[in-house]
C-alpha cells in the first residue's frame, strides 16, 4: 500500500482571507506593513494546518507481473491480469451488495485459474480455452449489466435483462469453481499413483498388511 498525504486547502483559504481582511482595515504603504502581514499570514497558516491537517489515503499498488520466461504462458498470464482488472473496474460501478459479492468471488477464482499457470504450465491448453471461450462471455455480460445500470431506465426489458444476468452470475461462479478444481485432477491422480506405489513397496517388505493404519515395524 502506498501512503499519500493530502493537505487541507483550508489553511490556504485562511491565508487568503487574512490578506483580504488586512487590506480592508489596514494600509500597505510601508515596508513593515508587509512584514506584519507576512508574519500574520504565516501564523494563520500554522494554526489552521494544526487544526485541519488534511487526510491520509492508502492506494493499493498494482502487483508486479509474474513471468515464467515462456512467451505464450506469459501472454496468457497478462491476459488474465487484464481480465481481472476489468472485472474489478466493473464491480466498482455496481451498487447491489449481492451482485458485488458475486463479482468479488468470480474475480478471485478467475485470478486463481490464471495464476495456476505459474506452478502448472502443463495446464496451458485448458486455461487458454477458458480464456478464449468462457471468459469473453462473462466480460460481455458484465459490460451489459453495467451499461443497463448506467442507462437509468427501469423498464421491463432493462430490469428483466439485469435479473437474468444476476442469476447467470451464480452459474458462472459455480462453473468457474468447477473448472478451477478440474485443474488439479492430474495432480490428484499423480498423488494417488504415488500412494499405491508406496503401499506396494511396503507390502513387499512385509511392513504393510491392509493399509497405513496397520503398519507393523
Amino acid at each position: 500500500m502506498l501512503e499519500i498525504k493530502k493537505k487541507s486547502v483550508i489553511p490556504v483559504y485562511g491565508v487568503a482571507a487574512a490578506w483580504v481582511l488586512y487590506c480592508v482595515f489596514f494600509s500597505l504603504s510601508k515596508t513593515w506593513h508587509f512584514i506584519v502581514l507576512a508574519c500574520s499570514s504565516a501564523l494563520v497558516y500554522v494554526v489552521l494546518s494544526a487544526i485541519f491537517p488534511g487526510k491520509t489515503e492508502y492506494v493499493e499498488l498494482p502487483e508486479e507481473p509474474q513471468l515464467t520466461g515462456d512467451e505464450k504462458i506469459d501472454e496468457l498470464l497478462a491476459e488474465g491480469d487484464r481480465a481481472v482488472a476489468e472485472m474489478r473496474s466493473l464491480r466498482g460501478a455496481v451498487s447491489d451488495d449481492s451482485v458485488r459479492s458475486k463479482l468479488d468471488k468470480i474475480t478471485v477464482v478467475t485470478d486463481k485459474i490464471f495464476k495456476n499457470l505459474l506452478d502448472n504450465p502443463g495446464d496451458y491448453s485448458l486455461i487458454k480455452r477458458f480464456a478464449d471461450f468462457f471468459l469473453p462471455t462473462t466480460i460481455k455480460l458484465l459490460h451489459t449489466y453495467d451499461r443497463f445500470g448506467k442507462s437509468g431506465a427501469h423498464g421491463e426489458n432493462v430490469t428483466g435483462t439485469q435479473d437474468r444476468i444476476e442469476a447467470a452470475l451464480d452459474t458462472i461462479l459455480e462453473s468457474y469453481n468447477r473448472f478451477f478444481d478440474s485443474l488439479f485432477a492430474n495432480q490428484a491422480l499423480d498423488i494417488e499413483t504415488d500412494i499405491r506405489v508406496l503401499e506396494s513397496m511396503l507390502k513387499n517388505e512385509g511392513l504393510l498388511n491392509s493399509g497405513f493404519n496397520t503398519v507393523e515395524i
